[in-house]
């Protein structure tokens, strides 16, 4: 059984600090990478050992996939750990890795080069009864073959890269005329964004739900999945809200995405933690989409309601571990949310905020978990993703889950950038979400920025007004009685502009 007591973590911020802490917690060494942008960051301070790899920008600092390795090598790692983003999806440098003589703390590179590609990975679980979304068969180059397969299949499709992933490479086509212009502009991107312009046609599902099942597999042969996600709650195709479970699965369509999910895996033979990803329509049918071959950014939800530590079982599987349970042994515990804390104004159309963290101070209390990388008197950096923190509750039920989260939300406190954390609010106080009527397009059908901007009181108005006027040394020429008859101002724009 191979043997590892220190593992190199190829990643930064949030996700760095969680597997180091879980690492300590099964008495195994860590190997912190940085680059000069991070040169104080949490996670270099916490690991064991920290090595400088260069520059800010990642392509000389966190993708140096020789250098890591030679790096893991010197320190005398036997593994490492890709995190998400950055090398976790890639093939080459798993392979290298494993060349290299040491552990991938992932799947086999197979598995991440069939189900990294959208085309390959729909060829591999055609045969496994999982449902597919119909479309082509292929890539597609042509096209006038491309308005054939859309007339057959039926208007509005969808254009996808296959190679593709953050909304990157993907048009909605509702007219014939339109397909070859859509066409060229979807391939153009996909080949600029993946180095890969290869594109392909599905029906487009107009009201669509994003659920996807957890899967964990070790090298016996044994997998289990570990229930569903509700990731709907999105802004530019990304992922802002994540629960677990979903609001809206019967016991038995949860059973049966289950399986599928598990077929998936079978059907790459994957190995670790991994994530099927289906879309669901308003009748709770599901399709498959893609899988991810590697952990998740919402992996928290998931172990917040199976009481798994899936770094922990990751590390596990790579010793060469069998899973300790089975499926029939896990039970849905209450249920979670998850709230990604971008380093974003969502009241500016989600621009990206920089800055120094002058205020920083986490939530506390039950049933609250804030897995982040920052600290209070650091900047946030230009040159990664904007996440700073993933804000996680837990509850006995879904209200108190949401009850939860908004009282965190409230006892966050940073200033110095934008986050979206009113976004989070606004969100979780909608008929909509608390309702579980919702879908992807929930930004566009709901959110307007403006509506971030609270209606204040009379008096919280005249307050604001007097401590402006202090600050600037005038005096107010309204007074109390006269502030009451309309806000001059809004004193949450005045604390945005600091």
């Amino acid at each position: 059984m191979p043997h590892i007591d220190k593992i190199l973590i190829a990643n930064r911020g949030e996700i760095a600090v969680r597997i180091i802490r879980s690492a300590r917690e099964m008495n195994i060494k860590t190997v912190a990478i940085y680059s000069e942008a991070d040169r104080t960051a949490p996670h270099v301070r916490m690991a064991d050992e920290a090595v400088f790899m260069g520059p800010p920008p990642s392509s000389q600092s966190y993708l140096l996939s020789d250098k890591i390795i030679e790096v893991a090598k010197e320190r005398g790692a036997q593994a490492i750990h890709p995190g998400y983003g950055f090398l976790s999806e890639n093939a080459g440098f798993a392979a290298k890795v494993a060349k290299a003589g040491l552990i991938f703390i992932g799947p086999n590179p197979d598995s991440i080069s069939v189900m990294g590609d959208k085309l390959k990975a729909k060829e591999a679980v055609k045969d496994f009864g999982i449902p597919l979304v119909p479309g082509s068969e292929g890539a597609i180059d042509d096209p006038k073959e491309a308005a054939r397969v859309a007339k057959e299949i039926g208007f509005p499709v969808l254009i996808k890269a296959a190679a593709g992933g953050g909304g990157k490479g993907m048009r909605i086509v509702e007219r014939e005329e339109d397909v070859e212009e859509q066409m060229a502009l979807a391939t153009s991107e996909a080949k600029s964004a993946f180095g890969d312009g290869s594109v392909f046609i599905e029906k487009y599902i107009s009201s669509p739900r994003h659920i996807e099942i957890q899967v964990l597999a070790d090298t016996h042969g044994n997998r289990v999945h570990l229930f569903e996600r509700e990731c709907s709650i999105q802004r530019r195709h990304q992922k802002v809200i994540e629960e677990a479970p979903s609001a809206i699965l019967t016991p038995e369509v949860r059973e049966a995405m289950g399986k599928h999910a598990l077929k998936c895996a079978e059907a790459c033979d994957y190995v670790g933690a991994g994530t099927v990803e289906f879309i669901m329509d308003e009748q709770l049918n599901y399709f498959f989409l893609e899988m991810n071959t590697r952990l998740q950014v919402e992996h928290p939800v998931s172990e917040m309601i199976s009481g798994l530590d899936l770094v922990k079982e990751q590390i596990k599987v790579a010793r060469g571990e069998a899973l300790s349970f089975r499926q029939s042994d896990l039970k849905i515990n209450g249920h979670s949310l998850e709230l990604r804390v971008y380093a974003e104004d969502p009241a500016s159309n989600f621009l990206p905020s920089t800055g120094k963290l002058e205020v920083y101070k986490r939530p506390l209390g039950p049933g609250v978990r804030v897995d982040d990388g920052f600290e209070e008197g650091m900047d946030v950096p230009v040159y990664y993703d904007p996440m700073i923190a993933k804000l996680v509750t837990h509850g006995k039920d879904r209200a108190e889950a949401i009850a939860r989260m908004l009282r965190a939300i409230q006892e966050y406190q940073i200033s110095g950038i934008e986050t979206t954390l009113p976004f989070g609010k606004f969100v979780l106080e909608h008929p909509a979400f608390i309702s579980g009527q919702f879908d992807t397009h929930f930004v566009s059908k709901h959110f307007k920025p403006e509506l971030l901007t609270p209606e204040l009181d009379a008096s919280t108005t005249a307050a604001a007004a007097l401590f402006a006027a202090t600050i600037i040394g005038e005096t107010p020429k309204k007074t109390v009685q006269q502030q009451q008859n309309g806000p001059a101002f809004s004193a949450w724009k005045l604390n945005r502009t600091r």
